[in-house]
């Protein structure tokens, strides 16, 4: 008779938890429904230039008037597009929805019954909503780029700094600014995390999320609150033109990245403090 095998300790699998986390999520129809609804912004605008005079008209969001000389900055258009309200929306529903979504559900308390640990059950959820934010960008400009490439004559780029670079230069930095959106979101991800761990309506979560994000970017943009400004997690979202210069600008992209660094210890430090001291369980 062959010995039983041994029982797995809780840890001895770190991944498998994130893991079904990552597959649930991005098997939910919602999460598809909004991955397609982003994948739509880049296709509208280059139908929209391409049957319209709109990219030769000087107006309307940066790049646009690039693409008809260079389908390539379809991405960059989309990205410039999505970042004030559909990226914080559909990063707002997932974050909103971590806890409080488990919550309203009553699968909550069975998560923590289980050998997960509430600070891991956290974190896994938290990563979730980093990766659909990750995944969120990606979309964007890699359709963006599809897109432009069927509708468009594509060729060597010309960057905001005049220099004209090649299809590889090009290909890493359009991963460099999916690198640089997706950063930029972590911070609010990390919020909305923390609104999650608050209620057991996500609905509510999500709304709250959202509404921050568009609260910081009407702060941002009046000048009588310059003081506040850097603080703001909003404040370098749209700096990612600066990777589109020879030599590559690092300050924002070095900037951005504490921000965000410290919105996600705050924010991350009171999630944990709520989380780990709320009852559950009853």
């Amino acid at each position: 008779m062959s010995r039983a095998e041994p029982a797995r300790a809780p840890g001895a699998r770190p991944f498998a938890l994130l893991g079904s986390e990552l597959a649930t999520l991005f098997r939910r129809r919602r999460t598809i429904a909004m991955l397609g609804a982003l994948a739509l912004v880049p296709i509208l605008i280059a139908i929209a230039v391409r049957v319209t005079s709109a990219g030769s008209s000087g107006r309307g969001p940066a790049f646009l008037s690039d693409i008809t000389q260079n389908g390539l900055f379809v991405g960059f258009t989309a990205l410039t597009v999505s970042i004030p309200l559909f990226l914080p929306l559909t990063i707002g529903v997932v974050a909103g929805d971590t806890i409080a979504g488990e919550a309203s559900l009553g699968t909550l308390r069975y998560l923590l019954v289980a050998p997960a640990g509430r600070l891991r059950l956290l974190g896994v959820k938290y990563l979730g909503a980093a990766v659909f934010a990750i995944a969120a960008s990606a979309v964007i400009v890699v359709v963006g780029i599809g897109i432009g490439a069927l509708l468009f004559p594509i060729g060597p780029v010309t960057l905001l700094s005049g220099d004209t670079i090649g299809a590889g230069d090009f290909a890493l930095r359009a991963l460099l600014m999916i690198g640089y959106v997706s950063m930029s979101l972590l911070g609010f991800a990390a919020i909305g995390t923390f609104i999650s761990t608050l209620t057991t309506v996500p609905v509510g979560a999500m709304a709250a999320t959202v509404v921050l994000a568009a609260a910081s970017q009407i702060m941002d943009a009046l000048p009588q609150l310059s003081a506040v400004h850097p603080w703001l997690f909003t404040h370098d979202w749209f700096a990612f033109g600066d990777l589109l210069r020879n030599p590559i600008s690092w300050d924002s992209y070095a900037q951005n990245a504490v921000l965000q660094l410290g919105y996600i210890v705050v924010f991350g430090s009171l999630a944990i403090g709520r989380f780990t001291t709320t009852d559950v369980l009853s």
